[in-house]
């Protein structure tokens, strides 16, 4: 069976269908209308969609009043019971006459729909072996339920009785009311409860389905439930790029809603040269992309992110990585909608370098990695200000931590451990750089890789590097200096000689201020000192 569906869009509607036993996936920001299309696919297909909102409450209560099956059923899908309730009245009592920001409070209905199934299931099997026919007995949904949460949860087990349940902990005989479980465990329960009872051959629309749900248990919380119904197709709504990816599904980025309603929708492409979170990311994105070293979550995307706040800062790991990314998100049709640039740390990029860096967009740092330009001297400043110092105090804290900086290199030991650091670099960039497509033997390919790698003269550079170490301590020329030393133990020495603090405490404290612009006069420093770039 499949579910089909149509999305109003510009300049024409998007025609979506779903087959039974497989998942769609709609990622989008807040403000997407990511609710608002839940609402429509579930108006769109009538009594075959189930949807499960993002605003649900999760009280469970497992001594609500025990009720038939058929009435149960009929509060879960439609919201009231009674004779004559149908479809039409699904909006009003199941969503408050609010589709979109209604709370769903639909647990008890759930929950007496359970109990009702396995009361019948029972009755059926006690009558069969009472007649004499001692057939297996049929699965109750609180059975089926019951397995699948205690695989999720393997330190708890459910205990069901005819019109109770209770929640033990793993080798305990003690054990807790199901009202008293946890946000994510009555999470889980829901969910797997919502999907076991939902009426067969549906599509089920579930409108963030990572709430309370930890991310460790969230694939397979869905694996599960899939597997379970393959006759019903899934639609999740997220704005979960992790979730998203963890899942074998069609996938779409909400670009944009409008109230007549009408979305701006487009299908993630399959070969974008990126990883399907991070495509999905880059088409989602409504500010340009900005391509950086590092990793997500380090002080080097928060200062990033804290001085180009009007671009999406994806960090990308080394800078092959930033320059790959660049190039193949300018080449990618899929992604030309979208403007990029990056920017990598400084490496002693000669000038030719530099221009062809600028040339495929990406600017280089006036430092030799990111945290550095927390070290230079307006950048220090500002913290030392922020700390409230006199400005004798202030000129005082930034003689000592300049001296401590050059005395970290006062040794010929020091120094050459940073060149051979830069050496290292620069042949690995070489090596990488290398292109062997035009030789057709091993002769060539000999002749060719000798040509090339000739071409870097390790003496050579290892001396330049050394002279400018030297040439920048001679001259006491701290943004000199910093723009060939890499050293994240530099960083120690802002700690101690700014705020008399350990390294961690410092870092805590500049991803806390810097996220929060709490010293402007710190971001505008930091800000100063690195690349103005322009989307292109």
């Amino acid at each position: 069976m499949s579910f089909a569906f149509s999305i109003p869009s510009l300049p024409d509607p998007i025609a979506i269908r779903v087959e039974s036993g497989s998942s769609l996936i709609f990622v989008g920001a807040n403000g997407g209308g990511k609710t608002r299309l839940a609402v429509h696919i579930e108006m769109s297909l009538g009594e075959k969609a189930h949807r499960i909102s993002a605003h649900r409450a999760l009280n469970l209560n497992p001594k609500v009043p025990k009720i038939s099956e058929s009435s149960a059923l009929q509060g879960l899908r439609l919201g009231s019971i009674g004779d004559g309730i149908g479809l039409i009245h699904r909006p009003g009592n199941r969503w408050r006459s609010n589709m979109a920001t209604g709370l769903l409070n639909d647990f008890d209905f759930l929950v007496q729909a359970l109990f009702a199934d396995q009361a019948n299931k029972s009755l059926v099997t006690h009558n069969r072996v009472r007649a004499g026919n001692l057939a297996a007995a049929e699965l109750t949904k609180f059975e089926w339920l019951a397995t699948i949460w205690e695989r999720l949860l393997p330190h708890r087990k459910l205990a069901i009785s005819g019109d109770d349940i209770e929640v033990s902990t793993g080798g305990s005989e003690k054990s807790y009311n199901a009202s008293e479980m946890s946000d994510g465990e009555r999470a889980i329960f829901y969910m797997i409860g919502q999907t076991l009872t939902a009426a067969a051959n549906s599509l089920l629309i579930v409108d963030e389905p990572e709430l309370h749900v930890h991310r460790s248990i969230m694939s397979k919380l869905w694996d599960e439930l899939e597997a379970a119904r393959t006759d019903c197709g899934f639609v999740f709504i997220t704005h979960d790029l992790e979730f998203a990816a963890s899942r074998v599904a069609q996938k779409f980025v909400m670009q944009d809603y409008r109230p007549t309603p009408t979305w701006v929708i487009e299908a993630v492409p399959a070969n974008s040269g990126f990883s399907e979170e991070i495509a999905t990311l880059i088409l989602g994105s409504r500010r340009p992309i900005l391509f950086v070293e590092g990793t997500e979550g380090s002080l080097d995307a928060a200062i990033y992110r804290c001085c180009y706040p009007d671009w999406t800062v994806i960090p990308r790991g080394s800078c092959e990585d930033v320059l790959h990314s660049v190039v193949t998100m300018r080449k990618n049709a899929n992604l030309t909608r979208v403007t990029c640039c990056g920017i990598v740390d400084a490496d002693d990029y000669q000038t030719e370098d530099v221009d062809y860096l600028r040339n495929l967009g990406v600017a280089v740092l006036p430092v030799s990695e990111i945290e550095n330009v927390i070290l230079m001297p307006a950048v220090s400043r500002a913290i030392a200000v922020s700390e409230g110092f006199q400005e004798s105090e202030i000129a005082n804290r930034l003689s000592s931590l300049q001296s401590a900086i050059f005395d970290s290199l006062s040794t010929a030991k020091a120094i050459d451990a940073v060149v051979t650091r830069y050496v290292k670099r620069r042949i690995d960039r070489l090596l990488k750089k290398i292109d062997l497509k035009e030789s057709e033997n091993v002769a060539e390919i000999t002749a060719e890789y000798g040509r090339q790698t000739g071409e870097l003269d390790v003496t050579a550079i290892a001396k330049g590097a050394t002279d400018r170490i030297k040439g920048a301590i001679r001259s006491s020329d701290l943004p000199a200096l910093l723009a060939n030393y890499d050293n994240k133990a530099l960083l120690a020495l802002a700690a101690k000689h700014l705020k008399q603090t350990k390294l961690s405490s410092f870092e805590s404290w500049l991803l806390r201020v810097l996220r929060n612009d709490k010293i402007p006069e710190l971001t505008a420093a930091v800000r100063i000192s690195l690349p103005s770039i322009t989307p292109r």
